[in-house]
Formats: structure tokens, sequence, C-alpha cells
């Protein structure tokens, strides 16, 4: 769905939107349509405090401060990414996010007439473990928290990115967001000069053991930046329309 996002699997946006859709059907809860919007505003705005509903919340912050909470927090990212946003910075839906919301539910629906109660619930719980405590899930905390003083963004280069669509790749990705994962090696590989000289990981699984164990290193350790502008609600929301 991060790739769809981009507009990166169809030339057309409509494309993209149906098969984001059909992408979500498998992950119960409705959220492609409301992700692409934020996720938008993740590029266009990074760091940006009230825009950029990546970074945590406040709250966060102030209570997850040891290595226990973190681990929680760590455990529950998929609620987190879920609530965040419309608590931070709720948006009125879209005719897509109706869309999205019908066709989900209603597969929600089937599966459980067809399937039974514990077969939603399996993929359910399946999405909490898969973006939580999970190696893979180590992408939501290596992208974006500050390990390396003065380095915002970190890409990761291990393995992991052949089942992942090349998401570790996120320096590059973040330069050139129009470019599918699939080929993301190769601006690393034309342009090496600048990729290879940045702090990088080989290791998602470390970074998700750093993050709980490290006393310096919390959901507050994001680089922040204040708006000085008025005008990017109204501005974002148009593009979006």
């Amino acid at each position: 769905m991060h790739e769809i996002s981009h507009n990166l699997a169809f030339a057309k946006p409509l494309h993209n939107r149906l098969i984001g859709v059909f992408a979500n059907l498998a992950t119960t809860v409705p959220h492609f349509s409301m992700f692409q919007r934020y996720h938008m505003e993740h590029h266009r705005f990074q760091g940006v405090d009230g825009i950029d509903v990546d970074i945590p919340s406040r709250w966060e912050g102030e209570f997850f401060t040891n290595a226990f909470l973190k681990l929680l927090w760590v455990a529950g990212q998929p609620l987190f990414y879920v609530i965040r946003p419309l608590i931070i910075r709720p948006k009125n839906p879209t005719f897509w996010e109706y869309v999205n919301w019908s066709c989900v539910l209603t597969m929600d629906l089937i599966i459980v007439y067809v399937l039974g109660v514990k077969a939603l619930f399996y993929l359910c719980i399946s999405i909490i473990f898969g973006s939580g405590l999970h190696p893979i899930a180590g992408h939501f905390i290596a992208e974006h928290y500050v390990f390396v003083k003065g380095q915002e963004t970190y890409s990761y280069y291990g393995p992991l990115n052949f089942i992942t669509f090349h998401v570790g790749y996120h320096n590059e990705h973040h330069d050139f967001p129009r470019i599918p994962g699939s080929r993301l090696h190769k601006v690393r590989e034309i342009a090496s000069e600048y990729y290879d000289t940045l702090p990088s990981y080989n290791s998602w699984t470390k970074v998700i053991w750093d993050y709980v164990t490290d006393p310096t290193v919390g959901p507050y350790s994001r680089v922040m930046r204040k708006s000085n502008r008025t005008s990017h609600s109204d501005e974002v929301i148009k593009e979006d329309e």
C-alpha cells in the first residue's frame, strides 16, 4: 500500500486507488485512502509539527520513556499509526474514504460469514504482530528516528528488502519518491558517492533492540520543525481533492 500510495503500481491515480483498496482487504481495518493522504503530507512537510503525523504525539514522547514502556510502544505501533492522525490532524472523509471503508468492512463481513470470527481475528492479530514486535516492523523506527546526531533519515540495506519492496532504501525514496522501490537500488548504484557515506542499517531487529534498550532514544528522537505558514492545511486538502 505504501508503493501504491505514491501511484507507482499504475500510470493513472484512479487505477492505483482501486488496487490500493483491494490490497487493503486483507488487513481488515480500512486505512489505505487515509494513509495515502497523510503520507503525502509526510513527504511534503517532513518533521513539521502538527502536519507530519508520522511524528509521535506529545503524550507518546512523555509517557513511553523507559525500556519496558518503549517495548509496549513498539508492540502497539500499528494502533498508534491509525489513531494518531485522527487526533492530531483529523480530516473530513472524502469519497475514497467511503469507498475504502465500504469495501473493507464488506470483506470483513464475508470473512466472518464464510470462515467465522476466528478467521477475522487471525487476520487482525497478524497485522498487529506483523507491524509491531516483528523484524520487518523495524523499518518504522529505522526510517526517521535519530540514532546518529545530525542524521534525520536512514536507509536499510539488509536482505529483508527483497520481501518488502525495498522499503529500506529510505534516503533514496525521499530523494526520488516517484521511483518504485524495485528500482531504488539502482539509484544508490548511480549515486553511490552520496549514499554510501551516510549512516545506514543492515538489521531492523537490531534497530528495535537499540531503540528499546538505549535510554537516550525514544519517541521524541525525531527532527521536528515548526510550521511558518498558515496555508499548509488548505494547500494539502486541495491537492488531495
